[in-house]
């Protein structure tokens, strides 16, 4: 009781400090963001714009757990209120709309803004990069996050880990690709680096929000299109429009979805929400990946059952991607000084963790016979 009295003593301190610094200056409050004292703790209701259609219960669920713990911590006087994509902005625009200041947050992928700088492809997941455990070790003890805040703060937000797919899959093909030549003039739906590799190998790469792939594959405006893996693929319908199965997603292998918040915004909150809405992240983050860990390994079963062919990528084109991908890298660090300033100790980490798991980890390699 001490400790909880403590808390709210504090916020509702903090409360009153921010109104008294204002020094009788009346600022227009945006309707979806109105602050006043209430009981031991100011009021604060929040938007979150996501990328997400709310029927991927999963992902989307990352923004359903942080809106739901912040509510619970608070007492329900900092409210968040999530948004599925296009019902605020569209599904590739979050972070724009949070930079902007329209929302106060949103919960989307850093790496569908590689336009915006390439160096934001470290905050999702790197082609050949980082597994999900991997990704959580480097950001959170190897200077991941650090790292990544230096970069966004020049974008006006900041970035908490908030959801991982853990690995994810190849993707979904019309037809077979059994080497690199396969590939030429292919046109696949696939974002970040892994579809500027993916073009390096002649791929005619698409970017397209998870709602549009369906009906684009299924209507042949794309003859390829990865997303997610099993479960969230089998709602979307994917096995439908394309029988062919690939793995390894050597694009995706632990991609990280950030919860991003407009800087002012966050500043403008009670330290002890600030501490709140981090604790939120990082559930968010952990149950994330458990949930899917859990039922994409289900869900892939029931999918060979419905009659899907499941192929491994071919050597060639594993051995030609991971190449290009490291030219790519190389080539982006010689010419932005962000992704360079990332690239050199994120290397360094990635050598040192392989050569930990080589050492301690069985060969997971997935066989087909392993799903049959």
């Amino acid at each position: 009781m001490k400790r909880r009295h403590a808390l709210t003593t504090a916020a509702f301190g903090l409360g009153s400090a921010a109104l008294a610094a204002c020094g009788g200056r009346r600022e227009t409050q945006r309707q979806s963001s109105s602050v006043m004292t209430g009981g031991d703790q100011p009021r604060i209701r929040w938007r979150m714009a996501t990328s997400w259609p709310e029927s991927l219960d999963i992902i989307y669920g990352g923004a359903v757990t942080i809106a739901e713990r912040v509510r619970q911590m608070s007492d329900g006087h900092f409210e968040i209120i999530p948004h599925a994509a296009g019902e605020l902005v569209p599904a590739l625009q979050v972070l724009d709309a949070v930079q902007q200041g329209s929302v106060e947050c949103g919960h989307t992928a850093s790496y569908y803004y590689i336009g915006k700088d390439p160096a934001f492809a470290f905050g999702t997941t790197m082609p050949f990069g980082l597994n999900a455990q991997q990704q959580n070790a480097w950001l959170y003890e190897g200077g991941g996050n650090e790292a990544m805040d230096r970069l966004f703060e020049d974008f006006d937000v900041l970035g908490f880990p908030a959801g991982n797919s853990g690995p994810q899959m190849g993707g979904w093909f019309k037809r077979q690709v059994n080497s690199v030549a396969d590939l030429q003039g292919l046109k696949m739906r696939i974002p970040g680096l892994g579809g500027r590799v993916m073009a390096a190998l002649g791929v005619n790469v698409q970017v397209l929000p998870g709602g549009e792939i369906f009906l684009a594959l299924e209507r042949g405006a794309i003859d390829a299109a990865e997303w997610i893996g099993p479960y969230d693929d089998e709602k979307l319908g994917l096995w439908k429009a394309a029988k062919y199965y690939y793995y390894p997603g050597w694009w995706d292998p632990g991609p990280t979805i950030h919860a991003f918040v407009n800087r002012r915004a966050w500043e403008r909150l009670p330290k002890t929400y600030q501490q709140m809405f981090r604790a939120a992240a990082n559930e968010a983050n952990l149950q994330m990946l458990a949930r899917y860990d859990y039922h994409n390994a289900a869900t892939l079963e029931q999918l060979v059952a419905k009659g899907i062919t499941l192929v491994p990528f071919d050597q060639e084109i594993l051995s030609t991607a991971e190449q290009a991908s490291f030219e790519i890298y190389e080539d982006y660090a010689m010419k932005n000084q962000h992704f360079r300033r990332i690239y050199e100790p994120w290397s360094h980490f990635r050598e040192t963790i392989l050569r930990w798991n080589r050492i301690h980890q069985p060969n997971q390699a997935l066989s087909v016979k392993d799903i049959d």
